[in-house]
């Protein structure tokens, strides 16, 4: 309980006097010496509800005191009003500067030495339970905040390896597939970056981007329920082998609807949208839903180019490798699939990078 007024004074009538005036309120400390001032502060540091001080302003020894006091940041934590009978303004402004709260004058007025004294504790013991209360909120607040820090990397552990799980089923289907998936996840990450920095209004963000990657290794995911003889069939497909082909996409959606409640929306519903539209075209004619243009969600977008690049630049049992430069061409020249001029950019930006992809 802070209910100790310190008092420095080196005249004992001046000091008996103040004594005699609060003491009905506070236990007061009587000191004749700055050095003793700074020793009883200090054991009484937690105890104290105010601190006064008789000083001239004419003495050096003053002037050390004030700039003493005002180091050791007592102001802070409690008041300190200094006793003077010089009525200058200047001299006021001056220990103000110091960090004085407020000023008692000779000769004393017993009554409006209690009320300044009794304001100045009351103010500084509100102002130092706010202080509390902001301290405690605040760490509170950086407790949740590592709290909630710590649940989300979880979460994205959780949700890459439920991603990671899934998309290894399609790696037992086909050897070539894990490669594939792995060199698509990293084609997504160099588009989706670049597109990121030279298309902002897209709205991506380091942490969707980091989303569209993790869930890239899904686009296929459809392809586990395709028979053998379709999906490895080393010839072209008959339009009604094509048609089954194709229903990999709705497949794979219903495969990771079930997967309720084992991840988050968010890498769901890219997921899902990764699954369902990377093979739309920009013009229309792709499949499932035939959407064309921005109709086409932007994951889905950056995972066609990666998937339909890397389709091309490496062997499949129905056709041979095609060099980089030529694939390259073959995209921005619509050969293999109409796409977003916005991601042929972003595939031009970054070509040389995608080609160093092993």
């Amino acid at each position: 309980m802070r209910d100790r007024i310190l008092l420095l004074d080196d005249n004992v009538t001046n000091r008996g006097i103040i004594s005699d005036i609060l003491s009905g309120e506070y236990r007061v400390t009587e000191v004749n010496d700055s050095d003793k001032l700074k020793h009883y502060a200090e054991n009484y540091r937690n105890e104290l509800a105010a601190v006064l001080v008789n000083l001239l302003m004419s003495q050096d020894d003053d002037c050390a005191l004030l700039k003493s006091i005002q180091e050791l940041e007592w102001h802070n934590e409690f008041p300190v009003l200094v006793i003077m009978g010089n009525n200058s303004v200047t001299l006021e402004k001056r220990l103000f500067e110091y960090g004085i709260s407020e000023c008692i004058r000779r000769p004393f007025d017993a009554n409006l030495i209690r009320l300044k004294i009794r304001n100045m504790v009351s103010l500084f013991e509100y102002q130092n339970k706010l202080k509390e209360v902001i301290e405690r909120q605040s760490a509170r607040l950086k407790l949740q905040n590592n709290m909630l820090r710590t649940q989300a990397e979880l979460l994205k552990r959780r949700n890459d390896n439920i991603i990671a799980l899934v998309g290894t089923l399609v790696e037992y289907r086909d050897f070539e597939s894990g490669e594939h998936i792995n060199r698509v996840k990293k084609y997504t990450e160099l588009l989706a970056n670049e597109l990121m920095i030279k298309f902002p209004e897209y709205g991506l963000t380091e942490e969707k981007v980091n989303v569209i990657v993790a869930a890239s290794p899904l686009h296929d995911i459809g392809k586990i329920v395709i028979p053998n003889q379709i999906l490895q069939k080393p010839g072209k497909l008959t339009p009604e082998e094509y048609e089954y082909m194709k229903s990999h996409t709705l497949s794979g959606c219903e495969i990771l609807e079930n997967l309720n409640d084992l991840w988050s929306d968010e890498y769901k519903r890219v997921s899902m949208e990764i699954c369902h539209y990377h093979h739309e075209r920009y013009d229309g004619k792709g499949y499932p839903e035939g959407l064309s243009g921005e109709q086409i969600p932007i994951s889905a977008q950056i995972v066609s180019v990666s998937d339909v690049y890397d389709a091309l630049v490496h062997e499949r049992v129905y056709k041979a490798a095609i060099p980089k430069d030529k694939a390259y061409e073959m995209i921005v020249n619509g050969e293999c699939g109409v796409f977003s001029p916005h991601m042929l950019e972003c595939l031009r930006g970054c070509r040389e990078k995608m080609e160093s992809v092993a």
